[in-house]
């Protein structure tokens, strides 16, 4: 199931452009669904119809990038950042275009002056070209790019561009095709643009207006000399968010959670992010509120093209959202 993985980060799906990734799940998914469809803003939503209450799940296709604005004389390709991108993360890293023109971000001016200060207006791609004329014909205007990051599997970790949040997707999908059976009316969401604000999530809390909600998404963790103060770190299983910036967990779902994890022997840790947001943010919301929580895969280096993730988390996620879907809430 690793070339799963592979196969989920390795498609480009910056914001606004997932329709080759939904395309790909849709195909995957088509032999354990009763229904898939895609809404008016391109959400694929897999419908595994069952008794009862309807339980949605939510993990976002969309991952980080940036979108060409303007040119430079020389050749440059000047950026806007698509999602939360960190300029200094990002300074001398590829880009892959979603014509498959490749650059490498570098500063507008000289070196020291960008980093005494840098953000997004002072760097631009670099694609080689010569001049204007050069680039317009190698780029358009509107033309998004994601980050280059190889994917690697070595010992007990996977690194790869795009784990935020194709690890999540993952998760998901594997939950769905190992269910034995469901024990409600599971809706699997697998989102839009939520790296702009989960714009995708409100839709769907509105169309679907599910009684319960969980989000797959990753987290950060506390387990290294630069990580934030927090518990969470790789290896020590599942993590069932207690908070974050948009979403206090709703106690029947996160009781419900340890409780499948105390039942399965699924290791489990509880998750206290203080910055940082998901789905089930937007989700919970909606309508007249809807229980929610989320269920994280703990995560190194979010939001660079280095991402990091422990395979026997990501199998703890696997074995909880199938649990979920077997069990219900």
């Amino acid at each position: 199931m690793q070339n799963l993985l592979q196969t989920l980060c390795d498609i480009k799906a910056p914001s606004g452009c997932e329709s080759a990734l939904a395309d790909f799940i849709s195909e995957e998914l088509r032999p354990y669904a009763d229904e898939i469809y895609r809404d008016a803003l391109g959400n694929l939503i897999v419908h595994k119809k069952g008794p009862g209450k309807k339980l949605m799940f939510c993990a976002h296709m969309d991952e980080l990038g940036v979108v060409a604005t303007c040119y430079g004389e020389k050749g440059q390709i000047y950026v806007a950042a698509l999602g939360g991108v960190v300029p200094h993360r990002i300074l001398y890293k590829r880009v892959r275009f979603m014509n498959g023109t490749e650059g490498v971000i570098v500063p507008d001016g000289d070196e020291n002056d960008v980093l005494k200060n840098i953000k997004m207006g002072k760097l631009y791609v670099d694609i080689g070209a010569r001049d204007e004329k050069t680039a317009k014909a190698m780029v358009a205007i509107g033309e998004s790019a994601v980050f280059v990051g190889d994917y690697v599997d070595q010992g007990d970790v996977i690194i790869s561009k795009a784990l935020d949040d194709r690890a999540g997707c993952y998760a998901l999908m594997r939950g769905l095709m190992e269910a034995k059976q469901n024990a409600q009316d599971v809706y699997a969401v697998f989102t839009v643009s939520e790296e702009l604000g989960l714009r995708g999530a409100k839709a769907v809390g509105v169309s679907i207006s599910p009684d319960y909600a969980v989000a797959l998404d990753v987290t950060r963790t506390g387990d290294t000399a630069s990580g934030p103060k927090m518990s969470t770190a790789l290896g020590k299983g599942a993590a069932i968010k207690i908070m974050d910036s948009s979403l206090i967990t709703h106690p029947i779902v996160k009781e419900r959670l340890k409780a499948l994890c105390e039942k399965r022997n699924i290791l489990w840790q509880p998750e206290v992010l203080e910055r940082g947001g998901t789905d089930a943010g937007a989700v919970h919301l909606t309508g007249g509120g809807v229980p929610s929580g989320c269920i994280s895969i703990p995560t190194r280096n979010i939001h660079s093209p280095g991402e990091m993730v422990d395979k026997h988390d990501l199998e703890n996620v696997v074995a909880l959202v199938t649990a979920l879907i077997e069990e219900g809430m």
